[in-house]
């Protein structure tokens, strides 16, 4: 007997094998690749991963209550943790090889992708495959002067480069959601720009989208007492709103920061 979903958890089981097939092959999957699934749930996204035979398949899953039944299911074929991948550090398990597939919960979808952005525990991998509400999918994408450009935008495309591959219908998970999903891929970007502090990029843009209607003159000054020099620098109209600066300008918003600190 299969488990049923937990709705305190979020839980939406895919269960349509087209949809399945075709997340898989998003991305070339080879015997030197190990496995991350976040969330498999009753494991349906997890028989199409091991068709393709990786290297090793760890499993995290947080519901007590679908282990046994994941075990029984998989045997010695996967590594299964009862664990809260918010929590997860185990970075032995992982390398530069590792590509990480989620079903994501609506509910804390956001904190995992956070999770993976600024990466305090240093987990290696090659590529993340997750599952978004379609509406979260479309503000982690979206570009400058687009009403759905805000804060996870930018952050996402500080550490990766984003391709949204197909929307997926309610129709094909159980329970059925109200809302389309979308899946993206993120790959980790080589040249990052590093911060003594990764917060400061945070800080910048929590600030300056906790107003996005309005200019960021009032944000400017309160960061900067209303620096001349940087203004000049960066090329930066006072006029202008959050979702007219570019990602490349937070990032050099946040470099400044850091400067007036040390």
């Amino acid at each position: 007997m299969k488990p049923k979903p937990n709705k305190k958890l979020g839980q939406n089981f895919l269960i349509d094998k087209n949809v399945i097939k075709k997340i898989v092959e998003c991305t070339s999957i080879e015997n030197k690749n190990e496995i991350l699934e976040i969330g498999p749930g009753t494991g349906n996204l997890t028989e199409f991963l091991l068709k393709k035979k990786p290297k090793k398949i760890f499993l995290v899953e947080k519901d007590r209550s679908l282990i046994e039944f994941l075990k029984n299911k998989f045997g010695d074929n996967a590594l299964i943790l009862n664990e809260d991948i918010l929590k997860f550090s185990k970075k032995n398990l992982l390398t530069n090889n590792s590509i990480i597939f989620g079903n994501l919960p609506y509910n804390i979808s956001s904190q995992i992708l956070t999770k993976f952005i600024f990466n305090n525990e240093n987990l290696k991998f090659k590529l993340l495959v997750f599952m978004f509400q379609k509406e979260l999918a479309d503000r982690i994408v979206a570009n400058v002067d687009t009403s759905n450009y805000g804060r996870l935008s930018i952050l996402s495309r500080w550490k990766f480069d984003i391709e949204k591959v197909f929307e997926i219908s309610p129709n094909s998970f159980y329970p059925k959601p109200k809302i389309k999903s979308a899946l993206l891929v993120f790959t980790p970007k080589k040249n990052v720009v590093e911060f003594c502090d990764p917060r400061s990029l945070e800080k910048i843009t929590r600030i300056f989208f906790n107003q996005r209607r309005k200019k960021i003159k009032k944000q400017f000054e309160y960061l900067f007492t209303n620096n001349s020099e940087i203004i000049q620098k960066l090329n930066i109209n006072l006029d202008m709103r959050p979702q007219n600066l570019s990602p490349e300008t937070y990032f050099s918003l946040a470099l400044e920061l850091e400067k007036l600190r040390n």
